[in-house]
């Protein structure tokens, strides 16, 4: 490129500009017709809709707003993919599925693709697969902006007399134990009342996602604050049949450019409105993907 002429220059943003239209110019019979007859790429363009498997009863992952429209994190990711193959994020099918019927569902056929908080693992990756991760969970805690112990350097000089509450489960002592040692345990049977005990002041800290504290956060930080630890990370992925090549390169070209390419908007916003912060900027150059 340091010997071209400007004339070279020219030709090649021409060439660059022709592709960019040819690229433009693909409709979706197109693509249909060149997928592989036996991928699900095929069967969803051809149907002229998406179908995802999600919840609605997870803020800010699937829920309900106030006009009972469905909403969230992972209801965005829905359109987006609805949108990088149709170019109307509208043309989506969400159906409400149970977490223990994740799987199933997509095994059996019932929905393309399940978009619903799910956490990568080895073990599910035997028996679905997995897209690039768009959100990487941990855990945090959530503490009370008016409290005398906030933050979590104020929790780790409590000591043994720091309290903090968490979902029960095996091994939950010792998530809490990773990061405050010392600290008094109170288990609890459900994520509400893990909150709840917090809002009661029995506890000084509510072990909880990290997504949910900043959700709850975000909803009103007269209430509820960060205390600025977030631990043991988990990477949230959508999950779709196993064997489909296709489907599974399609899934991830649309995520990475929603995520770090050309068409970041609607990642974007998803994320400031559901999270509260905004993500990362990208820079031309060296690939963060």
């Amino acid at each position: 490129m340091a010997n071209s002429t400007g004339a070279d220059r020219r030709n090649l943003l021409k060439l660059g500009s022709i592709g960019l239209v040819a690229a433009a110019a693909l409709d979706v019979h197109r693509a249909a017709a060149q997928a592989a007859s036996a991928s699900l790429l095929r069967t969803v363009l051809d149907r002229g809709k998406l179908i995802v498997g999600t919840g609605s009863t997870n803020a800010p992952w699937h829920f309900e707003d106030t006009s009972g429209k469905l909403t969230g994190m992972d209801i965005a990711m829905g359109r987006i993919l609805a949108n990088g193959l149709f170019g109307d994020p509208n043309k989506v099918d969400f159906v409400q599925t149970a977490p223990e019927a994740r799987i199933p569902n997509i095994t059996t056929g019932k929905v393309d693709i399940v978009i619903q908080f799910m956490t990568i693992s080895a073990q599910r990756a035997q028996l679905v697969n997995f897209s690039r991760p768009y959100y990487v969970e941990g855990v945090a805690l959530l503490t009370l902006p008016d409290a005398k112990i906030k933050t979590f350097d104020q929790l780790m000089a409590a000591g043994k007399n720091a309290r903090v509450s968490v979902l029960q489960n095996v091994g939950a002592d010792d998530l809490v134990h990773q990061v405050l040692p010392d600290a008094q345990v109170m288990q609890l049977d459900t994520q509400a009342n893990v909150v709840q005990a917090l809002q009661s002041h029995r506890v000084d800290g509510a072990a909880v996602d990290l997504s949910t504290v900043r959700w709850m956060v975000k909803q009103d930080p007269t209430k509820y604050a960060d205390s600025g630890m977030h631990w043991q990370h988990q990477l949230y992925g959508a999950a779709m049949r196993q064997g489909d090549l296709d489907w599974l390169q399609f899934v991830n070209t649309v995520f990475n450019v929603a995520m770090f390419g050309n068409d970041t908007a609607v990642y974007d916003a998803a994320f400031k409105e559901f999270f509260g912060e905004e993500p990362p900027v990208r820079h031309p150059g060296f690939p963060m993907i």
